[in-house]
């Protein structure tokens, strides 16, 4: 299957607002504790997420921060396009990006490598001299049903039809650091982030990108099948299509947010998978043992996003 062109895709650059750190510490420190019964947020230096629990494929979050809109929904339902291949290295090179390119989030897998469609989770880093390739994939068994991860070789640097991506230069530096127990509102963790900082900013854009552990509890996670035959014409097609699972911690959480869909880009507000090292991956949606769970995350704050290859007409659907 051919890739298509990097270079003759549309490509819009929206320039983003980029408060401060502290800023946002004090706005996601007033909100968290609507959601948990224990919650910190501090600015620190970024652990070496190369280590574990994260063992991401560069050490940072820092230089050049920039989040990546992929394609979309629309490129996957009714039915699918399978002309929408992107390969993330040639990407990087057409969003004015110098130096090298951390890249983590959330997608839809490179189906020609596998002959089927899967969940994505991008985690790779790019310099001139090398390509360190720490991405996952999630399948659905076609057997049994179960959950299968796979890591894709260090040459696949494709993926498909949308995703989410977070790119840096993987530069140690500041980073917001949010720790939360216990859930006891009706929000997802990523949820209370995103609607703390969509409150604060009401005409603003802002969007974040990183990484969190699912530490302990379990998670409601989908993994997408194979793609459809019939057409997924609403939400409760795409919910009957995919395949539901809760999986264990510890789970390595990627992806962004950002506080509005805009009226004219159809952005995806939230949208992070999970990869382990215990053989489950996904998408994530929520945890399932709010009395137990707890989260760690580190983020930081994207200068720019660039909608690429969006689709031409907006569905109502399929975003969750």
């Amino acid at each position: 299957m051919a890739t298509l062109d990097s270079s003759k895709l549309p490509i819009v650059r929206r320039a983003l607002h980029v408060p401060s750190l502290e800023e946002i510490k004090d706005v996601l420190a007033r909100a968290l504790p609507g959601n948990f019964a224990e919650s910190t947020v501090e600015v620190v230096d970024c652990p070496d997420l190369t280590q574990q629990p994260f063992t991401l494929a560069a050490p940072g979050l820092g230089g050049g921060t920039k989040l990546l809109e992929v394609g979309g929904p629309p490129f996957l339902t009714p039915l699918v396009n399978r002309e929408k291949v992107y390969d993330v290295k040639t990407l990087c090179q057409n969003v004015n990006h110098s130096g090298r390119a951390f890249v983590i989030g959330a997608g839809a897998g490179p189906w020609p490598h596998f002959n089927s469609n899967c969940e994505l989770i991008m985690n790779i880093s790019i310099s001139p001299s090398e390509v360190k390739n720490e991405t996952r994939i999630a399948l659905v068994d076609q057997k049994d049903g179960k959950c299968v991860q796979q890591s894709l070789p260090k040459t696949e640097t494709r993926f498909a039809l949308l995703s989410n991506l977070f790119l840096s230069e993987g530069k140690p530096g500041k980073v917001i650091k949010v720790h939360a127990k216990k859930r006891t509102g009706k929000d997802n963790f990523i949820t209370t982030i995103r609607k703390a900082l969509a409150a604060r900013y009401t005409k603003q854009l802002v969007g974040l990108g990183g990484t969190f552990l699912l530490k302990e509890g379990k998670a409601h996670q989908h993994i997408m099948p194979d793609f459809s035959i019939t057409p997924l014409n609403n939400d409760a097609d795409v919910n009957k299509w995919l395949n539901f699972y809760d999986m264990s911690a510890p789970l390595i959480m990627v992806g962004t947010l950002v506080t509005s869909e805009t009226d004219d880009l159809d952005l995806r507000v939230q949208h992070f998978h999970s990869f382990s090292h215990h053989g489950e991956a996904g998408h994530y949606h929520d945890d399932t043992t709010p009395d137990t769970v707890e989260y760690l995350g580190y983020f930081n704050v994207g200068e720019a996003l660039y909608r690429i290859d969006q689709p031409p007409v907006a569905l109502g659907y399929g975003k969750d």
